[in-house]
């Protein structure tokens, strides 16, 4: 009983303080305090209470575009580095134009078609005009959510692919691809259950984005990565694969780093609200699918290749978080573990899959991202309390999640294929074999991370 009058009798204490220190007169002129007036006053702080965790999440994810730039950086050449970061940058600042112009009203907006779920491109500003700045805080969040899409290509494509080619896809993917999927998924997130697309209709459970956001952006890299070619040198003539070792570790494990603790808005975050608490469920699940991820790829290249990689152990923390992102809401502790060991094992054997058919991906992105982001969207139908298979609650779940992850691939990729081959065409993909061998930062943006001091 205390904790409900102690706050009680604060807030009647500073209404008193606060009519002491009004002018004469001031006083009976201002309403007497109620209980109405106090409740609408606790609902009114719940409400920017709100509006402050969602933009601090937003503020998390935001980060994020650091952890990718360093990761992509520290696992590629240092004359790579300085057109990975201009590749991230552009991703952060054209994507969110492009998002704030054309994306968030596919996504968000009212479906031009019953059933389908994506809305005519407009303003973003004219759906969140009548609900103020709760309407910000949500394209801001939704805003660096897009720009963390475009990013998983730019790793996936790293080290030969033209800088001005990959801008104008990055517009592309924030402004069409990504939202469109979202729609699907995600669109009665903004204008209730009218403006929900037809996996949202079915059921579709990812609560954070492990399909809609990292699956499509790594089914876009993977599109990517077919269409411009493996890396010179990567695979010989007689099938063997050439490794080739990113610059700087350190820089790589700082990213993963910032990754994680960014993925704490990321996941949690994506409840836009402190109401019941449940963003500290979603924080330990994802903290714990982390962990399991790096120790399980820790121990799988432990034993196959007699010591521990620090590559794909890094790699298998972000599995971990990638895997967790979907199911993190509706599982329990030991199941988050569970997701993500078998994140940590997968995201190994998919990066060897991966070159065994001479997709040369730089940083392990389709793996960590597309594959694993497959699974953690597969085991919310599994290990979801309410509906999840292992529940006892049957096959439908699974279902729908397959249906959903199915749809994301021909989506994602379809679309994607198609735009960078006609990119080639147009404007050309691929770097010529000169500058790939010299580098991309000093052809392509006549600069160098690490200029030699004369």
């Amino acid at each position: 009983m205390l904790r409900f009058v102690i706050p009680f009798a604060v807030l009647l204490a500073v209404a008193g303080l606060n009519a002491q220190d009004a002018p004469a007169g001031a006083a009976e002129a201002e309403a007497p305090v109620t209980l109405e007036s106090l409740k609408a006053d606790v609902e009114t702080l719940r409400s920017e209470t709100d509006w402050l965790w969602t933009c601090i999440a937003a503020f998390l994810v935001f980060f994020m575009q650091a952890g990718f730039a360093y990761v992509e950086a520290g696992f590629t050449r240092s004359k790579n580095v300085v057109n990975i970061l201009m590749k991230n940058l552009a991703d952060l600042s054209l994507g969110s134009i492009a998002f704030w112009l054309i994306g968030f009203s596919i996504m968000f907006g009212p479906p031009i078609f019953e059933g389908i779920g994506f809305g005519m491109p407009s303003l973003a500003d004219s759906l969140i005009e009548s609900e103020g700045n709760w309407g910000n805080s949500f394209l801001i969040f939704q805003m660096v959510f897009a720009a963390t899409a475009a990013t998983i290509v730019s790793g996936a494509m790293a080290e030969r692919t033209k800088f001005a080619t990959y801008v104008i896809f990055s517009i592309i993917i924030t402004s069409v691809i990504y939202p469109v999927y979202g729609s699907f998924a995600w669109g009665s997130l903004w204008g209730g259950d009218n403006y929900g697309g037809f996996l949202e209709d079915m059921g579709f459970l990812d609560f954070a984005g492990s399909t809609v956001v990292h699956s499509i952006g790594a089914w876009a890299g993977l599109a990517g990565a077919i269409v411009v070619g493996p890396r010179i040198g990567k695979f010989q003539a007689n099938g063997k694969v050439t490794p080739i070792l990113g610059h700087n570790m350190a820089m790589a494990a700082l990213g993963v780093f910032i990754l994680w603790l960014g993925w704490f808005g990321f996941n949690p975050g994506s409840t836009t609200s402190v109401g019941g608490g449940d963003f500290a469920l979603i924080a330990i699940n994802t903290q714990m699918a982390a962990a399991a991820g790096a120790v399980a790829a820790m121990i799988v290249t432990w034993i196959k290749y007699k010591k521990p990689d620090i590559g794909l152990t890094l790699n298998g923390a972000l599995a971990g978080l990638v895997a967790i992102t979907a199911p993190c809401d509706g599982v329990s502790i030991g199941a988050s573990v569970l997701i993500g060991l078998i994140a940590g094992v997968l995201v190994v054997f998919s990066v060897l899959m991966f070159d065994m058919i001479k997709v040369d991906d730089p940083v392990g992105a389709i793996s960590v991202h597309g594959v694993c982001g497959a699974w953690g969207t597969l085991a919310a139908g599994l290990f979801n309390l309410e509906s999840g298979l292992f529940y006892g609650h049957g096959f439908g779940q699974l279902i729908t999640q397959i249906i959903g992850i199915l749809v994301a691939f021909v989506w994602a990729f379809g679309t994607s294929y198609l735009v960078f081959y006609v990119l080639k065409l147009i404007m050309g993909l691929r770097v010529s074999e000169e500058e790939e061998i010299q580098g991309l930062d000093l052809l392509e943006h006549g600069n160098e991370a690490y200029p030699i001091s004369k």
